[in-house]
């Protein structure tokens, strides 16, 4: 494999230990599903609290895995064993090609397990090592606000180097939180439905013409096994076939780009069923640039 990726989850974590096997194992399986949806050759290992994703490209691997609900972050790693000599000589490598020549710096550590040093003594003990180990580039450290970042995870036996963590979607995998049906005919739909998915809820989704390039475009890639069907514009023509969607994945509730005003008049027309409109409280602006967020992360 040419490259290993550590994957962070937070709210799994949080978890009885239960409930948190089983959302893990589903966690696996979305990666899973993810990584044959784009073609990407990988296997997955585990330690309490982080997966290995171990790929065939890291860039491609990077890009798919910020896509994943429950990860937080991911960073492309080098591992080694918990030795400061090692830790210092493989840390010296990955930093050599981007301390330049006056540049400032920060090592960020944090470790897992028991060990005869602190974070904050292995950050201090790198450090000094660095500015020893290039001193003719004048470097400085700045804790602050760093030009270059350089992230030491210390996991028991094994350590991890990394130059930079990439942000993930967070929340909980798809898929631990039932089923829902929503309908998209324009960022405030897709943004409620993306809020329920990140909260773990397949969603099966009835799109408009306006609706539909972000559905596709967009939050197809957070789940490729998403179920879409398309509605002809008119009034309320998209209803029957939201019913219908709801009828045939046992959706648990509907998902709607309602306003305050509008919410009395769907709660009628729905009668019984449970209603979800979780951007109800927010502007159109607001609306705009939370959704503009997400589209970066789909990029």
């Amino acid at each position: 494999m040419a490259a290993l990726l550590l994957v962070r989850y937070g709210e799994l974590a949080l978890k009885s230990p239960p409930v948190r096997r089983d959302f893990e194992r589903q966690l696996r399986r979305n990666i899973l599903d993810q990584f044959l949806a784009n073609g990407l050759v990988g296997r997955l290992r585990s330690d309490h609290g982080h997966l290995y994703a171990e790929v065939d490209d890291a860039a491609v691997g990077m890009r798919v895995l910020r896509r994943v609900f429950g990860v937080t972050s991911v960073s492309e790693v080098r591992e080694v064993p918990t030795e400061f000599a090692a830790i210092r000589d493989r840390l010296f490598e990955l930093a050599e090609p981007v301390l330049r020549p006056g540049a400032s710096f920060a090592v960020r550590s944090r470790r897992t397990g028991t060990h005869p040093f602190t974070s904050q003594e292995l950050a201090r003990d790198l450090g000094a090592a660095v500015l020893d180990r290039f001193a003719e580039r004048n470097l400085s450290v700045d804790l602050e606000r760093p030009g270059v970042e350089l992230f030491v995870e210390v996991r028991g036996p094994r350590t991890y180097l990394s130059l930079d963590r990439v942000q993930g979607p967070g929340g909980l995998p798809l898929g631990v939180a039932g089923r829902v049906a929503a309908m998209v005919d324009g960022p405030r739909g897709a943004l409620g439905t993306y809020l329920m998915m990140k909260r773990g809820c397949r969603c099966a989704v009835v799109t408009l013409p306006t609706g539909r390039p972000l559905v596709e475009g967009v939050l197809a890639r957070f789940d490729p096994k998403v179920r879409v069907d398309h509605a002809e514009p008119g009034e309320d023509a998209w209803v029957p076939r939201l019913a219908r969607a709801a009828e045939e994945s046992r959706a648990d509730g509907i998902i709607l780009p309602l306003d305050v005003d509008g919410y009395a008049v769907e709660r009628e027309r729905w009668g019984d069923r449970v209603l979800f409109s979780p951007t109800v409280g927010l502007s159109d602006e607001e609306v705009a640039d939370r959704w503009k967020r997400i589209e970066e992360l789909a990029a």
